[in-house]
């Protein structure tokens, strides 16, 4: 474009207001409009604080801000899925936890979700300098072309006079003076002390055995991936903490997509696998381990002679050799759902918590509100949840019971589990030899893993040995990692379960009117501006469709290479949720490049469903496009 004489060629739809009964964060009290962003390039990231994509996508916006600081503001519209994320000290919390640097709108009630017709988490819009909707992203993968659009706006906005640069309405919040922020894991060391995550300053705290005193940390506390002395090492947001049989110590160091390794005796950190960027559709899934990129690892475990990955970021489980220095993928297929099977055809949604015993690989199920496990036969069995859209606090019999978004197990003495349920605040304990249900603990904050003391579970391994298992976890130590209140909390369980009153919830979005029988599904995808559709090794595009209960597809299901695709709906099943999964690949469009640069972008979406006499004959969902 010559920016002298700027010819603007994209459609004029006037932004929406933001609007949204939990006010603004980060803005130091102050509402904001539109209005007051005029002459600035605006990035509206609607997301919520659960959503793995979304958490990948504010790391790669960081980048985006950093270089367009004058003339760019991002504004997050956080618009929750789980009735926790609905609470306004969740979505403070949240902001702090992930770093968020920019104003954002808590959004409880969807206003402004509505008002942009979003259908999926996470999507950007990007408005013009005039108050302009230019783009609408549906998924990750899209900071190049948001970046290749900003420098274009800036270039024809400065022609035209209407860019204003300048600071930002950012203000930061003022900094607390605790010793973990926002922990993630705890692993019971050796000496009766505690190895703690601490995943907003990213390092590791190793405590007293009191679970309070700091003995030292491990990293610098900078954001980075740095190996070397524990002063001057670097991770970023970690998570999950396991020892492998050489006693190195293992963390899941979520934002670098790697496993670094830690000498306990000097605090050396080294990288075990990982390259430092995040996995993407058609990468390697298995090789030499430095070599293979990962997604958001979360948790780590020991189980049948592997390192186990719960891979949050592919809804996946890998495994690392540390012999032979290899990963591989061990199960799930990349879709996001709970389907049980062999480990090969099995979906995951965001899995967060691992642990193991002598026969299963137990995972909290994060998304989908489950507790599954995993047999040393390879198949994935589901103890409790339904899918993506069921979830509350509900006791009793495993097929009835309701966790909500929980991100840690622990395996009890007694053979039975106790799982952190994050968004319900509660210590939960599941008895496989009962299939109950039960609470243990109320009242936690964002409870995210738990682990036994080493005297407590060297004792409890003795009592397990000796056939005291399914009697029950009564009087056991349990030490918790509240995240939200930033603490470690030593608990005793009781022997009978907390009386708690059942609830349940469903998606807080409106099912979309459709009509009854056959229906399209049309996935918009527009290559960014200089870029065309990656077809030098075959297909560029792909488009899985499920639903949720299955009865609701009669026809087109499956996966293809299309992105339109005609389905028929079972007349009789009046409601559920389309599941839609998409992909497409995208490269420079310049025949003197050797070697182009490519790019995926994906996105899955749940879209709940209503089958009327006068719904819509057509679903489009915008994957990447200029009309919003």
């Amino acid at each position: 474009m010559n920016a002298a004489s700027p010819a603007p060629r994209r459609p004029r739809v006037r932004a929406p207001e933001l609007i949204g009964k939990g006010g603004w964060l980060n803005t130091g009290g102050k509402d904001l409009t539109l209005a007051e962003l005029r002459g600035k390039c605006v990035v509206v990231d609607f997301w919520t604080f659960c959503c793995v994509n979304c958490l990948h996508v504010l790391d790669e916006l960081r980048e985006v801000e950093e270089r367009h600081r004058d003339s760019v503001v991002v504004v997050g519209v956080h618009s929750p899925k789980f009735a926790h994320e609905a609470e306004h000290q969740a979505v403070v919390d949240a902001v702090e936890r992930y770093a968020v640097h920019h104003p954002v709108l808590d959004d409880p009630e969807l206003a402004t979700w509505k008002q942009y017709a979003v259908r999926a988490w996470p999507t950007l819009v990007v408005i013009d300098p005039e108050g302009y909707v230019v783009a609408q992203h549906a998924g990750e993968g899209h900071a190049h072309a948001i970046e290749a659009l900003i420098t274009e706006l800036e270039a024809e906005h400065a022609a035209k006079g209407t860019l204003r640069r300048g600071d930002g309405p950012y203000v930061p919040p003022e900094p607390e003076p605790t010793d973990l922020r926002f922990p993630g894991k705890a692993l019971a060391l050796p000496g009766g002390g505690f190895l703690v995550s601490d995943s907003t300053r990213h390092a590791l705290v190793e405590l007293a055995a009191d679970g309070e005193t700091v003995l030292r940390r491990v990293g610098s506390g900078e954001r980075g991936l740095v190996d070397g002395p524990a002063d001057t090492a670097r991770f970023s947001e970690p998570q999950g903490l396991a020892v492998l049989p050489s006693g190195e110590v293992v963390v899941a160091d979520t934002v670098n997509h790697a496993l670094r390794g830690v000498d306990l005796a000097t605090g050396t950190v080294r990288t075990l696998a990982g390259t430092g960027r995040q996995w993407w559709q058609g990468g390697p899934t298995s090789g030499a381990a430095r070599e293979v990129a990962l997604s958001s690892p979360w948790d780590v475990a020991w189980f049948d002679g592997r390192l186990w990955i719960a891979m949050a970021g592919v809804h996946q489980l890998w495994t690392y050799d540390p012999e032979a220095e290899t990963v591989a993928v061990a199960a799930g297929t990349t879709n996001e759902g709970l389907v049980d099977g062999p480990a090969a055809e099995a979906w995951f949604a965001q899995p967060s918590g691992l642990a193991a015993t002598g026969e299963r690989l137990w995972v909290a199920d994060a998304e989908t509100s489950a507790l599954r496990w995993l047999d040393r036969e390879g198949t994935v069995h589901t103890a409790v949840g339904t899918g993506l859209f069921d979830f509350g606090h509900r006791d009793g019999p495993a097929e009835q019971a309701l966790f909500q978004h929980p991100l840690g197990v622990t395996a009890l003495p007694d053979g039975s589990v106790a799982v952190s349920d994050t968004y319900n605040h509660a210590l939960r304990r599941y008895d496989p030899a009962t299939g109950e249900v039960s609470t243990l603990a109320t009242d936690l904050r964002e409870p995210s893993g738990a682990v036994l003391p080493r005297a407590a579970a060297a004792a409890g391994a003795g009592a397990a040995d000796a056939g005291t298992g399914g009697g029950g976890a009564g009087g056991v130590e349990i030490v918790v990692v509240e995240s939200a209140r930033h603490r470690l909390t030593r608990l005793r369980l009781p022997q009978e379960a907390v009386a708690v009153d059942a609830v349940a919830h469903r998606t807080r979005r409106a099912a979309t009117p459709v009509a009854s029988g056959a229906l399209t599904v049309d996935v918009v995808f527009t290559p960014p501006a200089g870029q065309k559709l990656d077809t030098r090794y075959g297909p560029a595009t792909r488009l899985l469709v499920s639903a949720t209960p299955p009865e609701l597809l009669a026809d087109g299901g499956g996966a293809g290479t299309e992105l339109r695709r005609a389905l028929r709906l079972n007349p009789e099943v009046a409601e559920g949720v389309l599941h839609v999964s998409a992909m497409a690949a995208s490269c420079d469009d310049d025949t003197a490049a050797e070697y182009p640069a490519c790019h995926v972008h994906q996105q899955d979406w749940g879209v709940p469903v209503r089958q009327t006499p006068d719904g819509d004959e057509r679903l489009p969902l915008v994957l990447a496009g200029l009309d919003a």
